[in-house]
């Protein structure tokens, strides 16, 4: 930002303070007002939108009537010409002895004129899209101009341009005294046409003039004319100024560039930097509308050249920042909300993980610096309009204060409403994603609701998982917001110098024919819109002026004028209404106060505006329609567990609605969960105990939770309550939430299998024993991972590395029971570090299901297969299988034959689920179509899992095809870190990989178990991020390679199945959640689904990996038993003396293990 140039850098955005400190109280004063206008913001943001729109029309009305021109001269009739315009656009050339008969450009040669008839003026008349014969329109000739009597006009040969061939404009010169300019120009304002025949057109030629107000021209035609002055401008410019232009228009380009791609990276491809262009050029409307009342003259050539370098300079970082701000808040309350005991502010009474509640936060912390920044940019740009330089830059920097001031008030306003509005539809997006998701998976609606109200927010992480570095692209580098205000100096400066050397080179640049001295004229000219180049205009001209000068031996004053430009009209045309309302309504809308009102009822009349409002409507009536179906979805904003049930589901979006006081927060136990309120259901009934009849009367009136544990007890023990039906029984959103009836069902099963006769002896001490069951939230066990839930089993949960994956380091959490098993891996992690981490590479990804159909005969089971394996029936089952989910696509099907049986192995992708009740689903359809569309009508469906999938079982199917995710993963450890780290050799584990590993392996049978304790990993991620513990069987088939790569070791192990998800099973639980946060793989996947659990995947063979590493050290060097005696048997370990350091201590040394086998085989022989 311009204003963080001029700051030290502990000011500028982005700047993290390492220190606190207090606000100032202009900070105090200020805040509370931006947040009081962006809460109104947030809570009305239609409103907020549309009337932002509404006074943009307006001032787009204005534009239309009162155009962009000076309004003392905006109302001139047709024809006219501004003579003084003329002359301020004008140059003045010198010729004569004293110059060395050379064209001299000077301001004051005027002044020294000694005779009227040696100062003359240059006049050049352009003609458009009149040069060739086929053109529509004719040219006058040069002798058909009406010249005024007495004038001594003189026809001057005209001079070619770059350009003529593109706009075929034609042209004629003259020069005659000065002191007869005025009379020439009001004599050639209209020209006849003439025919291609020679005779008089009806058309004629009127110079063109600013248009009245009552011209009622479309935006088409000002759109041309500003780009026929455009062209005009490059026509006569200098080369250097166009080149200066070109660098500014391609830097805002860039800009604008910079912006989206910024935009993007937060998570918005389009719409968020879209509406950042539509705010800033509504501030530039609304800036325009002001700076022309005001009486400020402002021209399409001033805005042309002045905004690229306020786009450049000023930029779009603010928005930028203010977007970031919201994210980072969302995640920061988050988070709070998240952390036990953490003290969280409660400075207002909005719901902390409401959208509108992030946008107040990022006000308060960043508003505060973005409007002093604003502040010192219009202070600068008020300077420039203060002082004292003439021509364009005064009323340029006039406008750019109005715009800048402008464009801080939308920030807070329209930007704000329409980044809430975005933020609320995304949340909306990815909830009924990860619900649907869930849902396919097979995990009840009521969980999947559960689960994807707590994963709502996003992370502010990048498309490759990494945090996103704060900043903003420049020219494609991602660069941080201190090295913005840099480039913006560089960019600045190089301007400057840019022109300080148009300025030096000025006397150089045209040869024999002009030598200009850079006097302070020139100097204001950098700064005005660029002059003309008298040589372009005129060249032939001034040559053939040169010519006579010379002969004649008298020094000649010229004075080149801009050209004057012609338009070809019929005279007297009346001009076209294309009104859409007719009749007077002026007495009606002033009436009504309403120019606005007026001015939107005329601007429908603009074919353009009258389209975006077609396209705003259209855009309106998608919005409303999709959040309708989102209330119909019951989509509300997230609330804490506590909330009371009695409520009805509100079906509106949370943006639509005001901000609702916070409710009273649930206390948290040390582990995360909802600690269970306190109950009063063991008290006694106020009016005495209830006889049996009266509690099973209750019960069947669904008032079972208003009964005492005692009396519920006492119904379940003698069967009137079924012990699986507890949680439906107890079901009461009136007299407690769903978490207390799941945690007082769970209390009254327990007391019921204590009570059971038939195994009292064994479970009567379940009731009071220490087997948990309180402090945990049931919601997202019951109808997705438990039945007959009767506690939770803590398991102990460690941590191995950190270890470097694919250039990314992560802590590798592991569920187990086994002792060294954690720090084994963590030592191989160590190892692995040491080589430069671990490089996996994803060989396959594909979930399958084997369904056996049956069939009478032999041949029709084979006409089957034949089908299936037909193009034909490929495609239809493939079309079948797809339409029943919108992540499971059908890779391919492999078909067997036993007898009359078939069976068909589907291979399908399933998203981030493992997917099998995913798989299920599109198996069953893809079966039926195959009986109808295939006439297949005595198929006979044997069941939809046959064995041929295979899942939880060991199968050489699996091990050969591959199942789930088939990674590979290899490292390469150095031959020292072996030696000092793993205690072994290099080529004693290459040898006992291969005696124990593949030949062992080899000679047991074994099918997918080349390996040394794959399972013991798999099966302890698994448990720690809630994968199925069933599908270790098949999930740890793994083969371990190790060779001896130019003295280090070469470790690679290969696992084809690997069966894993992030959403759905147990990964809806809140412990499970949390290690996959850790990892960084919760839930979908935002932009590509699958990529969450592929890295998962790659993950768990990575550790499997550094487990296959130290296991085999530890054999190799003979440490297994050793370590496990002194991990389980001893003391609790000290950091002292580690188990694994002792019992390396303890180990045998080569020498005594060489001797003992020597000794072993003297004894054998």
């Amino acid at each position: 930002m311009l204003g963080a140039n001029l700051l030290p850098a502990r000011f500028r955005l982005g700047y993290n303070q390492t220190g606190t400190e207090a606000p100032s109280w202009l900070n105090n004063w200020l805040s509370p007002f931006l947040q009081s206008l962006t809460r109104r913001s947030c809570n009305h943001p239609i409103h907020t939108i549309v009337f932002v729109l509404l006074l943009a029309s307006t001032s787009y009305v204005g534009f239309l009537e009162g155009g962009l021109t000076d309004p003392k001269t905006s109302n001139g009739a047709s024809g006219s010409i501004d003579f003084g315009t003329l002359v301020g656009g004008s140059r003045q050339l010198k010729l004569g002895k004293e110059t060395s008969w050379r064209w001299q450009q000077d301001s004051r040669a005027a002044d020294q004129v000694q005779s009227p008839e040696s100062h003359l003026a240059l006049v050049t008349l352009i003609f458009p899209n009149s040069l060739s014969h086929t053109s529509p329109q004719t040219a006058p000739a040069a002798n058909a101009v009406p010249f005024p009597r007495n004038a001594s006009v003189t026809t001057l040969p005209s001079t070619s341009n770059p350009f003529s061939p593109i706009s075929q404009d034609s042209a004629l010169a003259y020069s005659l005294p000065w002191r007869r300019v005025q009379a020439f120009l009001d004599g050639i304002r209209e020209i006849p046409e003439q025919s291609k025949t020679g005779g008089d057109s009806e058309r004629i030629w009127i110079t063109k003039a600013p248009k009245s107000s009552t011209s009622g021209k479309s935006l088409k035609e000002w759109a041309y004319n500003a780009w026929s002055e455009f062209i005009d401008l490059l026509k006569n410019a200098e080369t250097l100024d166009i080149t200066i232009m070109f660098l500014g228009y391609l830097s805002m380009h860039l800009t604008f560039v910079s912006l989206f791609v910024s935009m993007r990276r937060m998570g918005s491809n389009f719409w968020l930097g879209t509406s950042t262009l539509f705010s800033s050029l509504f501030a530039f409307s609304f800036g325009l509308a002001v700076t022309t009342k005001l009486g400020i003259p402002i021209n399409m050539v001033l805005l042309s050249e002045g905004l690229p370098f306020l786009v450049v300079t000023v930029g779009f970082e603010k928005p930028i920042v203010l977007t970031k701000a919201v994210l980072s808040a969302s995640v920061n309350a988050r988070r709070q909300s998240a952390q036990p005991g953490s003290p969280v502010p409660r400075d207002t009474a909005e719901d902390k993980r409401t959208v509108q509640f992030a946008v107040q936060s990022a006000v308060k912390e960043r508003g505060f610096e973005i409007v002093r920044d604003y502040a010192i940019e219009i202070a600068i740009l008020i300077a420039g309009a203060a002082s004292g330089i003439q021509g364009g830059l005064r009323q340029f920097c006039f406008l750019a204060a109005w715009i800048m001031f402008f464009d801080c008030l939308l920030l807070f306003t329209f930007y704000t409403a329409i980044l809430c509005i975005k933020l609320e539809i995304n949340r909306i997006k990815r909830h009924v994603a990860l619900r649907r998701a869930l849902v396919e998976d097979g995990v009840s609606r009521r969980v999947a609701e559960n689960v994807a109200n707590s994963s709502e927010w996003p992370r502010l992480e990048s498309q490759s998982g990494k945090s996103e570095k704060p900043g903003a692209a420049v020219f494609g580098k991602n660069v941080g917001e201190s090295s913005v205000p840099r480039f913006k100096v560089l960019l600045f400066g190089g301007f400057l110098l840019v022109n300080a050397i148009n300025i030096c080179t000025i006397p150089f640049r045209a040869g024999n024919k002009t030598s200009v001295s850079p006097t302070v004229s020139g100097i204001q000219g950098v700064l005005n819109s660029p002059p003309i180049d008298p040589f372009k205009v005129a060249e032939n001209g001034l040559d053939y002026l040169h010519a006579e000068a010379e002969r004649k031996d008298q020094a000649t004053i010229v004075t080149v004028l801009p050209p004057i430009k012609y338009e070809l009209r019929t005279p007297e045309s009346p001009e076209e209404n294309d009104a859409l309302f007719e009749g007077d309504y002026d007495h009606i809308l002033d009436a009504m106060g309403g120019k606005v009102i007026g001015g939107v009822l005329k601007s429908l009349e603009d074919p353009v505006l009258g389209k975006w409002i077609i396209v705003a409507l259209t855009m309106s009536l998608a919005l409303n329609g999709y959040l309708f179906n989102a209330a119909r979805w019951s989509i509300k904003d997230p609330k804490t567990a506590h909330d009371s049930a009695d409520e009805p589901a509100s079906p509106h979006t949370a943006f639509m609605e005001p901000l609702r006081p916070a409710p009273e927060p649930i206390p948290a136990a040390s582990n995360g969960h909802a600690i269970e309120p306190k109950r009063v259901h063991d008290e006694p009934p106020e009016h005495g105990e209830r006889s049996m009849e009266e509690c099973e009367q209750m019960v069947k009136n669904g008032r079972a939770a208003e009964l005492s544990d005692k009396e519920l007890l006492g119904l379940t023990v003698r069967g009137k309550i079924a012990g699986y039906a507890l949680e439906k029984t107890l079901d009461n959103p009136k007299a407690m939430t769903k978490l207390q009836s799941l945690t007082r069902a769970i209390k009254i099963r327990r007391g019921l299998i204590s009570r059971t006769p038939a195994t009292s002896e064994t479970t009567g001490m379940l009731e009071h024993s220490k087997f948990p069951y309180k402090d945990y939230n049931y919601e997202n066990v019951h109808g997705a991972c438990c039945e007959n839930v009767i506690g939770y089993l803590p398991l102990p949960c460690g941590v191995a590395g950190p270890m470097v994956i694919d250039g990314q380091s992560y802590f590798l959490p592991m569920a187990t029971t086994e002792g060294v098993l954690v720090a084994s891996t963590n030592r191989g992690c160590k190892a692995i570090n040491a080589g430069g981490g671990a490089m996996t590479m994803l060989t396959g990804d594909g979930m399958t299901r084997g369904p056996c159909v049956g069939f009478d005969t032999l041949a029709r089971a084979g006409a089957a297969k034949l089908w299936l394996d037909s193009g034909e029936g490929q495609s239809i089952m493939r079309k079948a299988f797809d339409s029943t989910s919108r992540f499971a696509r059908l890779q391919s099907m492999k078909t067997a034959l036993a007898g009359t049986y078939l069976y068909i192995r589907f291979k399908t992708t399933t998203g981030d689920a493992m997917g099998m009740n995913m798989i299920s689903k599109g198996v069953e359809c893809a079966l039926n179509v195959m009986k109808t569309e295939g006439s297949f009508d005595d198929m006979n469906i044997i069941s939809v899992s046959g064995n041929y999938c295979t899942d939880k079982k060991a199968a050489a199917i699996n091990w050969t095809d591959g199942r789930g995710k088939s990674v590979v993963a290899e490292a390469i450890i150095p031959g020292d870190v072996v030696r000092k780290l793993l205690k072994s050799d290099v080529n004693a584990l290459v040898e006992l990989n291969t005696s124990k590993n593949l030949i062992g392996s080899a000679m047991a049978g074994s099918i997918g178990g080349f390996n040394a304790h794959a399972a013991n990993i798999v099966a302890a991620m698994f448990l720690a991020t809630g994968q199925d513990p069933a599908q270790v069987v098949e999930s740890a088939n793994c083969i371990t390679v190790m060779k001896n790569y130019n003295g280090n070791l070469q470790l690679s192990v290969s696992m084809p199945c690997i069966e894993v998800g992030t959403i759905g099973g147990g990964t809806v639980l809140e412990p499970q959640q949390a290690m996959l946060d850790m990892l960084g793989v919760r839930g979908p996947h935002p932009t590509n689904p699958g990529d969450n659990a592929r890295r998962l995947a790659r993950i768990i063979a990575a550790t499997v990996l550094a487990g296959e590493l130290s296991l085999c050290s530890a054999l190799a060097a003979g440490h297994l038993v050793q370590a496990h005696m002194a991990h389980n048997r001893s003391t609790v370990p000290t950091r002292a003396a580690t188990p694994v350091s002792e019992a390396v201590k303890a180990a045998p040394s080569k020498g005594q293990i060489r001797e003992g086998l020597e000794m072993t085989a003297v004894k054998k022989g």
